[in-house]
C-alpha cells in the first residue's frame, strides 16, 4: 500500500474503487501501458469526487501472480493510468492485490483487509464511505468492511447471481462510475 496524502487531512468520506471494469475498460489481463482506456466520464468523476472524498484504488492483479505481466508492467499500466487521470496525487492509496484466486490471500477481494487498514490510518468514517467496482468481490469487499457498495455495470446486465446479491443486500447499481459518483455526492 503506497500513501500519497498526508493522514491529517480533514476529508473523513472515501471512495474505495476497483480499476477495470469501473475506471478503465476491462481487457482481461491488461499487460500493456498504451491498452489503458478510461471509460466515459470517470476522469471527471474521479476530480468531483476528490473535492469531497478521499480515493483509493483498490484491484485484483491475478495476472502477476499467474505469470502474465510483472510488477513493472503493472506500475507502468498505473503510471498510464495516473496520468490519463491527471495525476497519481488523485489516490491517496493503491493496493494491488496480486494474488491468484486458488492462493492464500491477504488483500485479494473479497477480502476486506486494505479498505479496513486505511479505514484506520486515514481516520475514515465507515458510514461515508464506498466501495465502486464491478464484481460480485468488490461489493462483497466493501460490505465485510462495513462501508456502502455499488455496482457500475456500464450498460451490461449484472448476471443473475450477481442481481440476486444486489437485491439480497439492497444494493444500488449504476450504469457508470460518472452515474455512480453523482448519486453519492448527491447523498
Amino acid at each position: 500500500m503506497r500513501n500519497n496524502r498526508d493522514a491529517t487531512a480533514p476529508r473523513r468520506a472515501a471512495l474505495f474503487l476497483d480499476r477495470d471494469g469501473t475506471i478503465i475498460h476491462d481487457a482481461g489481463y491488461l499487460d500493456r501501458p498504451d491498452g489503458v482506456e478510461l471509460l466515459p466520464g470517470a476522469r471527471e468523476a474521479l476530480h468531483r469526487a476528490h473535492r469531497t472524498h478521499r480515493l483509493f484504488l483498490f484491484s485484483n492483479q491475478s495476472g502477476i501472480g499467474r505469470g502474465y505481466y510483472t510488477w513493472k508492467q503493472l506500475d507502468a499500466i498505473n503510471r498510464r493510468l495516473f496520468k490519463l487521470l491527471g495525476g497519481k496525487y488523485l489516490f491517496d492509496a493503491v493496493c494491488m492485490a496480486a494474488e491468484r484466486p486458488d492462493e492464500p490471500s491477504a488483500y485479494r477481494k473479497p477480502s476486506p483487509r486494505f479498505i479496513l487498514e486505511c479505514i484506520d490510518q486515514f481516520e475514515l468514517n465507515p458510514n461515508a464511505c464506498w466501495m465502486i467496482g464491478d464484481r460480485l468481490s468488490d461489493l462483497q469487499a466493501g460490505l465485510r468492511a462495513g462501508v456502502q457498495a455499488a455496482l457500475v455495470t456500464n450498460g451490461n446486465p449484472p448476471d443473475p447471481a450477481l442481481a440476486g446479491y444486489l437485491r439480497a443486500h439492497a444494493l444500488p447499481s449504476f450504469d457508470s462510475l460518472a452515474d455512480c459518483v453523482a448519486a453519492i455526492l448527491r447523498g
